[in-house]
């Protein structure tokens, strides 16, 4: 018998008993505060800004007010102020001068304003980063307390490869220790919640 031969059966004499995973709680608030109100706090300390709006309706309308001299902008959503045709790009390359993109969301995170965005609603990876300010809209009612939650939400199987949990808009205080708003990524974010 090789000595090759002879460690590894004796690794497989030796395998060590198999250990129940521990459960991990879902670390669910006991206070009363409302999940929006929470998201929104901690969005707005990540640099974030959110809007409620009453219904889909009024996106339109906020989206002038708020954006009146933007050029280029696209949205994976209808959505009048949109003037670039996403679905007549091919190299993600042709993106690098929009000024505004708008996207769906999949849910919230309320302890870190973080919004999952799965590739799926996106048609192109580097939509909300290559945007110099980003919209994302989201459903009230798909808020989750914590990553805990959220982690329980993303159903794997499902998933086509890529997503991320985005938050705020980019920023870093890596250089000299001072913040910087915009640094890798969309200049602003606003949330409009439905």
């Amino acid at each position: 018998m090789s000595s090759k031969s002879y460690i590894l059966e004796r690794v497989k004499q030796n395998k060590p008993m198999l250990s129940v995973l521990p459960v991990v709680p879902m670390f669910e608030r006991k206070d009363d505060v409302s999940l929006i109100s929470l998201f929104k706090e901690n969005l707005e300390f990540v640099g974030g800004r959110l809007i409620e709006l009453n219904s889909k309706e009024e996106l339109n309308g906020q989206i002038s007010e708020i954006y009146p001299d933007l050029k280029i902008i696209a949205s994976t959503l209808n959505v009048e102020a949109a003037n670039l045709d996403l679905n007549s790009i091919i190299d993600p390359h042709a993106l690098k001068g929009i000024d505004l993109t708008i996207i769906q969301g999949d849910f919230g995170v309320a302890e870190n304003g973080a919004i999952w965005i799965p590739a799926n609603t996106i048609s192109h990876r580097v939509l909300p980063f290559i945007t110099q300010h980003l919209v994302i809209i989201l459903d009230k009612t798909q808020l989750v307390c914590n990553m805990h939650q959220a982690y329980q939400k993303l159903d794997i199987h499902k998933a086509d490869g890529f997503g991320v949990f985005l938050s705020g808009p980019s920023k870093t205080a890596d250089i000299e220790q001072s913040l910087v708003i915009g640094a890798h990524g969309s200049r602003s974010l606003v949330v409009f919640l439905v």
